[in-house]
This record gives structure tokens, C-alpha cells and sequence, in this order.
């Protein structure tokens, strides 16, 4: 469903900072990550970064989720499944992207209902 995952060394070496920086992000919920493959290796979906860094729309998201009781992994498969209501085709991830963040912050909020 996820397509693209980076590893922390991955996201060190993109962005061209060091492993801790990388697991700040973590731990500042700029970017959430899920145990993947037959080694359980943590990684991050593509997607959440550009090459400067986590994606700024993400971050409100990843925190409204949470509040709706979420943990890191429903997070991400909510993101990633198709939504057919949504402004644009796919699901939440597609409609962030392509501008529409306060509609997918809405949706989340509405979870926590």
C-alpha cells in the first residue's frame, strides 16, 4: 500500500544529516515510522519527506491522529488507504499533497468521534 519506504540511514544520507537528527524527527512526531520486512527494520514512508526535510502538512496530521488514539501504524495505513470522497482520487496522502490538508485534518478529527 506504501510503495517507497526509507530507512533512518536513508533519510540521514538524503537529507544529508546525521542518524540522531533523523531520530529527533522521530521523537518530535515530524515524521512516524513502522517496523517493516523480515527484520523488522524501522522505516518511513517515502512520501512523508521532500528533499529538505519532513513534509510540513504532515506533521498536524500525524498529531491529530494520535489524539483520535492512533498509534504509528493505523497513522499510516490511514493515510495510505483509497478514499473515494475525497477531492482528489486516492486517499488521504494524495489529497494532502495536492492542497487540500485542512480536509484531511477534518476527516481525522472526525475519527476521534
Amino acid at each position: 500500500m506504501v510503495g517507497d519506504w526509507l530507512t533512518v540511514p536513508d533519510i540521514a544520507e538524503r537529507l544529508g544529516v546525521s542518524l540522531s537528527a533523523v531520530r529527533t524527527m522521530l521523537a518530535d512526531r515530524e515524521l512516524i515510522a513502522s517496523r517493516i520486512g523480515p527484520r523488522r527494520v524501522l522505516a518511513v514512508p517515502a512520501r512523508f519527506l521532500t528533499d529538505e526535510g519532513p513534509r510540513p502538512e504532515l506533521r498536524g496530521t500525524i498529531t491529530v491522529l494520535a489524539d483520535g488514539g492512533y498509534d504509528d501504524d493505523e497513522a499510516i495505513t490511514w493515510l495510505y488507504t483509497p478514499d473515494s470522497t475525497l477531492p482528489v482520487e486516492g486517499a488521504p496522502i494524495d489529497a494532502m499533497w495536492a492542497g487540500f490538508k485542512t480536509e484531511v485534518r477534518r476527516r481525522a478529527q472526525e475519527l476521534a468521534f
